[in-house]
């Protein structure tokens, strides 16, 4: 068991809207956007059935750990950060449907070993508070930072929260965002 070191960033990106080819471009612009944060690792790229919401494709998840150099940014700025790169991505929070399809969706999932509560507006929690229930995003969290690593507030591993998980289809893909 081990804690995640303080200066990496662990962001979880997803979307399924206009197919493989247009949200893996998204995913690019964004990664290549946080990049300049500092050096970036990428994930495997998986296939993951929606969860709620109505009828619609399903998604390609992965996820992106930034070794952030100094000076951090703040809460603030990394929140408005992702929604910003969102809106660029075409996403209209204001407008769509909870758990909908989405051209993208980033996701701050863990910090280091912070717990945050930044109250916003955007409000942001670090952890993410649905990551530990959430197999497609685990899974990508997982292949980079390792199964030993500790969540934040909660004293379990990330690998035994992915094990006690129900089933979900999380499928590995060739796809590569690097």
């Amino acid at each position: 068991m081990r804690a995640l070191p303080a200066e990496l960033l662990v962001i979880g990106l997803g979307g399924n809207v206009g197919g493989d080819d247009a949200v893996l471009a998204r995913m690019r612009r964004a990664v290549e956007a946080l990049a300049g944060w500092g050096p970036v690792r990428v994930s495997s790229v998986y296939r993951t059935d929606p969860i709620g919401g109505p009828p619609q494709a399903q998604y390609l998840n992965a996820a992106v750990s930034v070794r952030v150099d100094p000076p951090e940014p703040l809460p603030a700025e990394v929140i408005d950060t992702m929604i910003e790169l969102e809106r660029l991505s075409g996403r209209d929070r204001a407008r769509e449907e909870r758990w909908g399809p989405r051209p993208l969706d980033l996701d701050v999932l863990l910090w280091g070993a912070r717990v945050i509560e930044w109250p916003g507006p955007p409000l942001l929690e670090v952890p993410h508070p649905r990551l530990a229930g959430r197999r497609f995003a685990l899974a990508p969290v997982i292949e980079l930072v390792g199964e030993d690593v500790v969540l934040p507030g909660d004293g379990r591993t990330l690998g035994e929260l992915y094990a006690a998980l129900p089933a979900q289809r999380v499928e590995p893909t060739d796809l590569r965002l690097d």
